[in-house]
């Protein structure tokens, strides 16, 4: 921006000079040097806070689809990238032993009731000891507890996606067993429910930050467009800020000032939606400080989007 300044500058001196305003001089081309130095200081470096720039990227949830019970899996219906809504099947694992256990437990069950209901007949009678009863009772409950847990078992062989969204890669097959462990994921399911705009400004920058201040991006995958965007929030913290509690004393580290982190949210809440996780671009957000720069980010972030055009990384 400074060249671009500057040859406006040499370009009026020209026209200056050809109209015999001012004197082709030696003079009259150092005025160029206290030019400049007047740009950065009293333009370029307020600018820096007045309209920071940083990089901005979209990003969504992955969330490790694991299921909660453990068998060889039968049906895979799901296609990769196919979008789908929460509570579609994504694959089923064979239920027949979860049945088994289900069909086990109802028949105990019906025994047990019996036998309680016997008991008690009996005991009214006087015939019963009342002891018997309360051991069927809770014979009846342990039982009905362990067929809630079994019908849950059986239900959970049929894994649904958690939301709206889509499976980039499905690599799971019938024949495959799952296992309900944790590093073990079946697939992973892309989230698109919800979709983060993140910006990053160094912290030299970035204090003058606030909800619900303007902004404007520029994205590699919308070259020569400019979309606005409002603040949705500042986030207060980096990872150079937290501590894990271990049992050693602290150790000395190495306290480079990274970047702070704004949320965004677009203007336009349809393009959001439309928008692929991953686009990355640079974004201006305008303060309440230092307005009188925001003409000049303005023109530096339509040029970024320009050039988008033939700058592709």
């Amino acid at each position: 921006m400074i060249v671009f300044l500057t040859l406006i500058y040499v370009g009026l001196l020209l026209l200056l000079i050809m109209f015999k305003v001012v004197p082709n001089s030696r003079n009259t081309w150092l005025t160029i040097i206290p030019y400049e130095i007047a740009l950065i200081i009293g333009l370029l470096i307020p600018m820096q806070w007045g309209a920071p720039q940083g990089d901005v990227r979209l990003i969504t949830y992955s969330v490790q689809i694991v299921p909660n019970v453990a068998g060889e899996v039968i049906e895979v219906p799901v296609e990769p990238n196919k979008p789908l809504k929460k509570g579609d099947v994504l694959f089923r694992i064979d239920p027949v032993p979860y049945q088994a256990a289900v069909d086990n437990l109802e028949a105990q069950l019906a025994l047990a009731r019996t036998r309680l209901a016997q008991s008690q007949a009996l005991a009214e009678q006087n015939a019963g000891s009342v002891y018997e009863v309360q051991s069927f009772q809770a014979q009846v409950d342990s039982l009905t507890a362990q067929l809630d847990g079994a019908a849950w078992n059986l239900k959970e062989t049929v894994v649904t996606a958690p939301s709206d969204g889509f499976v980039t890669y499905v690599g799971l097959r019938p024949g495959a067993r799952v296992v309900t462990f944790p590093f073990s994921p079946a697939m992973a399911f892309i989230d698109t429910s919800e979709k983060v705009l993140g910006a990053q400004i160094q912290q030299s920058y970035a204090r003058h930050l606030r909800v619900g201040q303007k902004a404007e991006l520029a994205l590699k995958i919308l070259p020569g467009r400019i979309l606005t965007a409002t603040v949705d929030a500042v986030v207060m913290a980096t990872a150079q800020g937290q501590v894990q509690l271990t049992g050693f004393a602290p150790a000395p580290q190495d306290a480079r000032p990274g970047p702070m982190f704004a949320r965004l949210k677009l203007d336009d809440p349809e393009l959001e939606r439309l928008l692929p996780a991953g686009s990355v671009g640079t974004v201006a957000i305008y303060t309440e400080t230092s307005r009188y720069t925001h003409v000049i980010r303005k023109v530096m972030i339509r040029m970024d989007a320009y050039m988008n055009y033939i700058l592709p990384m």
